[in-house]
């Protein structure tokens, strides 16, 4: 790496740091409106990253969560955070700013670390959001950096970051992961499944059937060389049929995007697709950051919420 991490790029002004939802270039209305309910969920969490850089004690700093967030982001996180921190009674749900903090930050240095191996030379993003990590770091140029998701999304984050330019090789792929065809797509677009490389799944599973995201895991592992790297966020079952938790998992079914999917042992989840996993919650050492505001429960204890950041290999 060139520049410290979670270091804001030196000399380039990002896209407006205020948030409106912007026009395109030639004046058409922003395509934004192209969103569906699990599209704008990125919007969320873009909002959630312009909030926490603005903190005197942030985990990291993304000067272009702001632009790509825009207003609609930004009153997602209002109704969330009506959710998570009610105006009467306690807090029951996890806390929302300070997960996302945690997770964005952890993926921050688990990416950066595995670009730090010389054998790494593709990451995935899959799907890729509001994500701006190739624009907010310094990547080794031996990286193709390549970025999945759908059209629409893709489509309203080129809108937002028009004038910005990522700082590594990087590819946009328009595609549904649930697609037949995305593989193809890729190997197209240069990724080569005969070496290692590194993806990461933030923010997907939960809102996937169960036979989805296995089908997803399944087709990601095809095309994955041994020793290549896997990450992703996962809530366990308790997660979506808690009473604790049924405040925040109504703002999303009334969104239209309910979660649909955890797992007990997610380490097993994944082995079961030729991956050596492990996972933390946070909290724990290493996914914790100073910033857990709850008690992490011991995996043994049955009956309560949680989230995994889970990363593993190919074997």
């Amino acid at each position: 790496m060139t520049t410290a991490p979670h270091a804001a790029r030196p000399d380039t002004t990002p896209p407006g740091s205020t948030a409106p939802d912007r026009a395109g270039a030639d004046g058409t209305a922003p395509a934004i409106a192209a969103l569906d309910a699990v599209e704008r969920t990125s919007l969320l969490t873009a909002a959630l990253r312009a909030i926490e850089s603005g903190r005197a004690d942030h985990l990291y700093q993304d000067p272009y969560a702001a632009a790509l967030a825009g207003e609609t982001g930004l009153g997602l996180l209002a109704e969330v955070r009506a959710a998570t921190f009610p105006a009467a009674g306690a807090r029951t749900v996890p806390s929302t700013p300070d997960y996302n903090a945690i997770r964005t930050r952890f993926f921050d240095d688990y990416l950066q670390a595995a670009a730090a191996d010389p054998a790494t030379t593709q990451i995935v993003l899959a799907p890729a959001g509001m994500d701006s990590r190739a624009w907010r770091f310094d990547w080794p140029s031996r990286v193709r950096w390549f970025e999945l998701d759908r059209p629409a999304v893709l489509a309203y984050k080129e809108q937002q970051l028009a004038g910005s330019t990522p700082r590594v090789d990087h590819r946009s792929l328009a595609v549904d992961l649930t697609a037949p065809d995305w593989e193809d797509r890729l190997l197209a677009a240069g990724y080569d499944p005969s070496v290692p490389s590194t993806w990461l799944l933030e923010g997907l599973l939960y809102y996937l059937p169960e036979a989805d995201t296995h089908r997803i895991l399944r087709r990601v592992a095809a095309i994955s060389a041994p020793g290549s790297r896997i990450a992703a966020d996962l809530v366990n079952t308790d997660a979506l049929t808690s009473p604790q938790m049924s405040a925040l998992l109504a703002v999303f079914a009334d969104w239209g995007c309910p979660w649909l999917f955890g797992s007990d042992e997610p380490e097993a989840l994944f082995g079961s697709f030729g991956y050596t996993a492990e996972a933390v919650q946070p909290g724990e050492p290493g996914a914790d950051f100073g910033r857990w505001p709850d008690p992490v429960p011991p995996r043994g204890e049955r009956g309560v919420r949680r989230v995994f950041f889970v990363h593993g290999r190919r074997n």
